[in-house]
């Protein structure tokens, strides 16, 4: 590894060695001289009961010191001549032997570390001496760098750059090393998760069969049934210890001190993206190409986007906010560099899943996916807050534009489906009316398609006043989604009258339109969301109408039935008709057996509907029978054709009413026993 060649110099506070004044060199002295401090070699002189190692270490440290003391005072004179004034000290300063002895104590102890006679981070008093080591070797090199030409310092410039190479080298494979720690704890577990989900999937298989052939819409399994992130899995991310983050720690001070401050960084960074991804990949989560998702299948893209909102969530509530924990950790001291570090890393993560919402908003629209495109929205939005705790202000300004972005072009295309909506409303304009009278295709899908849609009203209520804000579009003293709702309604009036003029019997058509406008109260009544969008008037307005079909439906079917038992008009001359008489029982049973035979097989799906129907008709039908019946039939009993006249008893009506609008193709006639 080089010293990086342009290196700024950094404005760092060393460390003192001596409480003393720095001696400087102005007059001549002699440096004392001293051999290789090798931390392997036995003292001069120990005591029989002293620990041999414990003799060791404080030897080397008491010589170590020494050296160091030294060296600084030669470094402070250097530094003082430079202020001085004179251009190149090297001429008037002698290299203290204790240069080449500090060299060869790096050395030395780069080669017990090297030689895994120790480990960087298991003892702190060699690490510290290691550290004070190098950076008085790197404050000698880059003095000295100054004065290249000069042919006094060369060899020692020489000399202490290449051990400083080597210290670095070695902090850059033992940072390396460490590094990588998480991300191998991260693959361990990997072969396990892969198998997990192999077995999940096949249960989520059988599950998806069961569903489909349930009632439950497929909009469901988007809201409701996400799958949720995995904190279990990420309760140790990042996986490493107290004593690992602290040893970082002091490699990253050490090379950023020494000038390293690049390759140290370059690292760090390669290796946390590799570990990021990586545990972006154990929960599923793989990087998509925009040519790959416009070629996926809808039902697949779904489940990567389920994926795709999980990997946010976890980003912003657990991921960002403990790599910025450990960035601040690692790299102590220096904010500026610890920001950002972190700032490129979760950039370059977060640009990743903006991508991938933008390459979803190019994908065909549909009414299908305006559910999983607000379902994005409000990942996206909910990013943002935790872009502004874990960045500082003037970095994550820009990130937040671009999440808020990309949210806003998620939003644009939930209003072009809306809008799109209203276009196959107007389209569905079929010739043939739905049999019986029952609740069209087009209602039912409109009604849960709108309740659905109104789960997610508030971020509708956003997504449009943002539309309106970036088009132009003037605003209104109401809510722009309600008025789009509101829209979507009158057009499904519309085009459902238009329907109910496809039957050619009047009272089928008012059946329709009963049937349809009982479903789509049902509906409202039932979502409180849109419920309260559309409004109490909107309600009462409804139930208006619905009266109006009921009583337009007994005109038009029982109007000439109840003509047939009227009292009026049934003498001749002054006496009651028998003839007449039997015409009127006759039309009446020709009449009410067609009305059987028909309506029987019309549809009236909602209970209390139905119910509401038959006991409307048997108010006005039967009482107006009974009386007829009751009055009259003493005109025709005792002849021969008594009962073909006098078909029915009132109560044989009464249960005959009760078999209209079940559905049925074939009904028979209850005849009096």
């Amino acid at each position: 590894m080089e010293k990086n060649a342009a290196a700024p110099e950094k404005s760092v506070s060393f460390p003192r060695h001596s409480s003393k004044k720095n001696i400087l060199f102005s007059s001549p002295i002699t440096p004392r001289r001293y051999e290789t401090i090798d931390e392997e070699a036995p003292p001069e002189s120990q005591d029989p009961d002293q620990d041999p190692n414990s003799s060791n270490q404080i030897a080397t440290e008491f010589r170590l010191s020494e050296v160091l003391e030294e060296v600084d005072r030669f470094l402070a004179s250097f530094s003082e001549a430079k202020e001085n004034g004179n251009s190149d000290p090297t001429e008037e300063l002698e290299v203290p032997d204790s240069v080449e002895s500090l060299s060869k104590t790096v050395e030395s102890m780069i080669n017990k570390y090297g030689r895994n006679l120790a480990r960087f981070g298991e003892n702190e008093d060699d690490d510290e001496s290691f550290i004070n080591a190098v950076i008085c070797i790197s404050r000698i090199s880059t003095m000295l760098d100054d004065f290249s030409s000069s042919s006094k310092t060369n060899a020692t410039l020489n000399r202490s750059s290449t051990v400083l190479q080597r210290a670095m080298a070695l902090l850059d494979e033992e940072f390396r090393n460490l590094l990588l720690l998480d991300q191998q704890d991260a693959n361990a577990t990997k072969s396990d998760y892969n198998l997990e989900q192999s077995f999940s999937s096949k249960i989520t298989s059988k599950l998806s069969s069961f569903n489909s052939n349930s009632s439950s819409s497929s909009h469901d399994s988007v809201r409701g049934q996400q799958p949720q992130p995995e904190p279990d899995r990420l309760d140790e991310f990042p996986s490493f210890s107290e004593e690992s983050i602290s040893t970082m720690n002091k490699i990253a001070t050490t090379m950023i001190t020494a000038g390293y401050e690049n390759e140290c960084c370059m690292v760090y960074s390669i290796s946390r993206r590799n570990t990021f991804k990586s545990a972006l990949n154990d929960i599923g989560y793989e990087s998509i190409s925009i040519d790959e998702v416009q070629r996926m299948p809808w039902e697949s893209l779904q489940a990567e986007i389920a994926t795709w909102i999980s990997v946010v969530k976890l980003c912003s509530s657990i991921l960002f906010s403990r790599e910025r924990k450990l960035c601040d950790a690692v790299f102590s001291g220096h904010k500026s560099l610890s920001e950002s570090l972190f700032c490129n890393l979760a950039r370059a993560v977060a640009i990743q899943l903006f991508n991938f919402a933008d390459a979803v908003v190019l994908t065909k629209r549909s009414p299908e996916k305006l559910f999983t495109m607000l379902d994005m929205y409000e990942t996206l939005r909910d990013l943002v807050p935790a872009i502004r705790d874990s960045y500082p202000e003037d970095i994550g300004k820009e990130l937040i534009l671009e999440a808020e972005a990309a949210r806003n072009r998620l939003g644009e295309v939930a209003v072009s489906i809306l809008c799109d909506l209203e276009n196959s409303i107007k389209s569905d304009n079929g010739k043939t009316p739905v049999p019986s009278g029952a609740v069209h295709p087009l209602t039912r899908y409109v009604m849960n398609y709108l309740k659905y849609t109104c789960e997610y009203k508030d971020s509708l209520e956003q997504v449009f006043v943002e539309f309106e804000k970036t088009h132009g579009t003037p605003g209104t003293t109401s809510s722009p989604f309600q008025m789009q709702l509101l829209t979507v309604m009158d057009m499904l009036d519309s085009n459902l009258d238009m329907k109910s003029r496809l039957y050619r019997d009047p009272a089928l058509r008012f059946i329709f339109l009963m049937n349809n406008g009982r479903y789509i109260m049902q509906k409202v009544k039932g979502s409180t969301e849109i419920h309260q969008l559309m409004g109490d008037t909107w309600c009462r307005k409804r139930s208006t109408d619905l009266r109006g079909y009921h009583k337009n439906y007994q005109r038009e079917t029982w109007g000439k039935v109840l003509q047939c038992v009227n009292h009026e008009g049934l003498q001749v001359s002054g006496k009651v008709s028998k003839t007449v008489i039997k015409e009127r029982f006759k039309c009446f049973n020709t009449l009410f057996d067609e009305i059987h035979k028909t309506q029987s097989t019309w549809v009236v799906s909602d209970e209390q509907l139905q119910s509401e129907l038959r006991v409307s008709v048997s108010a006005v039908v039967i009482p107006a029978y009974r009386s007829f019946w009751g009055r009259f039939r003493q005109y025709l009993e005792g002849t021969k054709q008594a009962e073909k006249y006098i078909k029915y008893q009132p109560e044989d009506i009464e249960n005959l009413i009760d078999d209209l609008f079940d559905g049925n193709n074939t009904s028979m006639m209850r005849r009096r026993t």
